[in-house]
């Protein structure tokens, strides 16, 4: 009888999830987006390599492209958009850049610079339009954190004793802004990745079973349904094709892991929750699709993306990739 019934849950997730497809809606700029952010279903910010910022107002329809001044050989790995005059984007490293604009992109304005040696950032997250959370690369054998309570206007790092421990060869990767979550209780975790792969969720860092033990493989990105059920991806961006301990599912906020009966269809740098039981995920092959809570993954595109991001508000998911790409799920 069980079989039975998994058998019709795989059925009715295959029928769901084919019926979805992801269309290009712009490619060919010489830029490679990991940074995205949907403020609504028509408000819709990238960032990338090259100093370059994207923006559509008409759900993606419509494109206008930034250089920023001053950073035309800048990586923006991550960007936080809040309408379509104010957004952050965060430039990796040495030495490290939070930028902010209130024009729509025109200018921007500098609200953090860490010229430390080591220095490099790998995401930021809000929760809301003032509170969020950037994490970088361990310097000195710990993680670091950096805070705001003003929507990014300024800046608080934790303190270096207060900062997770890192294992040796364990960091973290700026490969689509969503290794760090912001919760709604304020509550931050992060994903981490490399020689030893981890969750850390407030002071508590929980071994993630996940792909690990090359610089190349680890944990990429999370994604939380609430504070017990996460879902993280990865594997190993030199292998893309290989399902091997690529996604890892908990339902008691990191105690206990599972993967899933079917994986992501090869390394994932991206994961997302859509609401209700839909998650979808994307990597350099692919995109996958879930609607049974990650028991089950779909692949309904063999478009290469980076990112894949919801809106804030309402229901359009986008995503982002290399040379200018950017695609919407229909």
């Amino acid at each position: 009888m069980k079989s039975i019934i998994c058998f019709f849950v795989l059925i009715a997730n295959v029928i769901i999830t084919n019926a979805q497809t992801v269309k290009i809606l712009t490619i060919g700029t010489k830029t490679s987006l990991r940074g995205l952010s949907v403020a609504n279903d028509n408000i819709v910010w990238a960032s990338g390599s090259s100093g370059m910022v994207a923006k559509s107002t008409d759900g993606g329809t419509t494109w206008k492209w930034y250089t920023v001044k001053g950073f035309e050989k800048t990586e923006f790995r991550d960007i936080e958009a809040f309408d379509a005059n104010t957004a952050l984007i965060m430039a990796i490293a040495e030495p490290a850049y939070i930028l902010k604009t209130t024009d729509g992109g025109e200018t921007w304005q500098t609200v953090y610079k860490n010229e430390a040696k080591g220095m490099f950032l790998d995401a930021m997250d809000f929760n809301n339009d003032r509170d969020g959370v950037v994490v970088g690369d361990p310097i000195n054998g710990r993680f670091f954190i950096a805070r705001t309570t003003d929507g990014g206007n300024t800046w608080q790092e934790e303190s270096f004793d207060k900062r997770p421990i890192a294992d040796s060869g364990e960091a973290c990767f700026a490969s689509s802004g969503t290794n760090i979550r912001k919760m709604k209780n304020g509550r931050e975790i992060f994903v981490s990745g490399g020689l030893s792969s981890h969750l850390f969720s407030g002071n508590k860092k929980i071994s993630l079973p996940i792909l690990q033990g090359k610089e190349s493989t680890g944990g990429n990105s999370l994604a939380a349904k609430n504070k017990k059920m996460i879902i993280a991806v990865g594997g190993d961006f030199n292998n893309k094709d290989s399902t091997l301990k690529n996604c890892f599912i908990t339902h008691n906020g990191g105690k206990r892991w599972y993967a899933p009966l079917t994986p992501p269809h090869g390394y994932r740098s991206c994961v997302e929750y859509l609401g209700k039981n839909t998650w979808i995920t994307c990597g350099l092959n692919g995109v996958d699709i879930s609607s049974d809570n990650g028991t089950n993954f779909s692949l309904i595109s063999k478009e290469s993306f980076h990112a894949c991001r919801s809106a804030k508000k309402g229901t359009a998911v986008f995503f982002s990739g290399s040379n200018g790409k950017i695609g919407k799920l229909y």
